[in-house]
């Protein structure tokens, strides 16, 4: 485990780099990942716009800084995303203002298609599902991970997969409406309380 996360490690980017990758992507009229597609070209193009929105607008709460300033060691948060992926696009911006808190945070992003092993030691529900963020340790020992979704939003996942069987159209909209509504919050909240 610890080989796969360290190999991930070193094809890690910061979050600037990762935006300049996705922008510089879709001038050349392509998402991240090996798969190519319009509607993955699409959400992309969407997603780059709501993480830009998200870069400007999101705040980090009185409460999470002051939760931050209680991390006195050296975390790395490496954090499993791709840019066509819009439950990324929500939470990656939050996760990234959280870290820039904190100097003892450094936030590196890796591809999930291009780090299956990493993605695959680490499903949710069996599935590889992003964002999926790994706190680890000076020593790249793994201290909690947290993702695809803030809790609310997995929590109307469930409800509406119950209901209905799985997630249609009509679900990805409310689930973008909820996002836009919350603004980040549920997500520090999140991940406060994974902090030690």
């Amino acid at each position: 485990m610890k080989k796969i996360i360290e190999n991930s490690l070193e094809k890690s980017i910061s979050y600037p780099a990762y935006r300049t990758l996705v922008k510089n992507l879709l001038d050349e009229g392509k998402s991240t990942g090996p798969n190519q597609s319009e509607d993955l070209l699409n959400y992309s193009l969407l997603n780059d716009k709501r993480m830009k929105r998200l870069d400007k607008t999101i705040k980090v709460s009185e409460e999470t800084v002051a939760k931050l300033k209680e991390v006195k060691e050296p975390q790395t948060w490496l954090v499993l995303t791709e840019g066509w992926c819009g439950d990324a696009a929500q939470n990656l911006p939050v996760i990234n203002k959280i870290a820039e808190e904190n100097d003892n945070i450094q936030l590196k992003v890796v591809l999930r298609d291009e780090n299956l092993p990493l993605m695959d030691a680490f499903l949710t529900n069996g599935g590889r599902s992003i964002p999926k963020l790994i706190a680890l340790d000076k020593n790249n020992e793994v201290i909690n991970t947290w993702g695809p979704r803030p809790a609310t939003a997995t929590k109307m996942v469930v409800d509406y997969k119950a209901t209905h069987g799985s997630l249609d159209a009509d679900f990805k909209k409310d689930l973008q409406i909820w996002y836009n509504k919350n603004k980040g919050i549920n997500v520090q909240e999140n991940i406060v309380a994974l902090l030690k």
